[in-house]
């Protein structure tokens, strides 16, 4: 048969990590059903090894695995690559799904699930991310010290010691760039979430602007860029750039 020379760029790539093979099979043909490319990983150093020869649209990772968990690897992969990433695991506890998310996970979804959820997650962080759709200009922002490019998902500045330049994954891309867009004007979790097509629940805004916070602010503790405006949300201070 022959494939077309851009089958594969035109296809979201998935890579699923679990250590149980039928669960990894069973995700494998039902995302393939879907329209996604898959490739499949069963440990953190096997993930490590694919990763340094392909680059992947999400990653779909168990956290309860043998040797590295989910939650320190995807620690690990944030030091270098923002390609978004969705957990799995068995753990539902809130506290579980926050320390997932602090970890710099994009999306967490607990065991059982249906396939249909999963895939229809991987589609809105895939969208938010901006990995399939076509480069476009997009409005920069100063924020403090900070030159936010949404289109690059980075925040960046001049300092006496050179150039600084941070990645953003695609939750705090997606999160920045909502409040951005919407300067100046308070947004409570509900809208922030909306604007996001993420969900609401689970102190997920709240763990994604802590994030956030550590990375633009010069004292997260006092907070003068993304400001919380007790009882009503967030807003952030900023200007456009022309």
């Amino acid at each position: 048969m022959n494939i077309p020379a851009d089958f594969f760029e035109s296809k979201t790539h998935i890579l699923v990590v679990d250590d149980d093979e039928r669960i990894r099979t069973l995700i494998q043909r039902y995302l393939t059903q879907e329209g996604f490319v898959v490739s499949c990983a069963a440990d953190a150093l096997e993930t490590k090894t694919i990763l340094n020869k392909c680059s992947f649209d999400a990653i779909v990772l168990d956290v309860m695995m043998p040797g590295q968990d989910g939650v320190s690897l995807t620690q690990e992969l944030r030091t270098e690559n923002k390609t978004p990433i969705i957990l799995l695991t068995a753990l539902g506890e809130t506290e579980d799904r926050i320390k997932g998310l602090e970890s710099g996970a994009d999306d967490y979804l607990p065991k059982p699930f249906e396939p249909k959820e999963l895939a229809l997650r991987l589609s809105a962080i895939t969208r938010r991310s901006g990995m399939n759709a076509p480069q476009k200009k997009h409005q920069d922002y100063a924020i403090g010290k900070w030159i936010y490019s949404p289109q690059y998902a980075t925040i960046r500045h001049e300092g006496p010691a050179g150039d600084e330049s941070l990645s953003l994954t695609s939750g705090e891309n997606a999160l920045l760039h909502a409040l951005a867009k919407n300067y100046g004007q308070i947004l409570d979790r509900d809208q922030l979430a909306a604007l996001c097509d993420i969900d609401s629940g689970e102190r997920t805004i709240d763990v994604q602007i802590t994030r956030l916070r550590r990375k633009i602010e010069s004292d997260p503790k006092l907070p003068k860029n993304i400001q919380t405006i007790r009882g009503k949300g967030y807003v952030l201070n900023a200007e456009p750039i022309a």
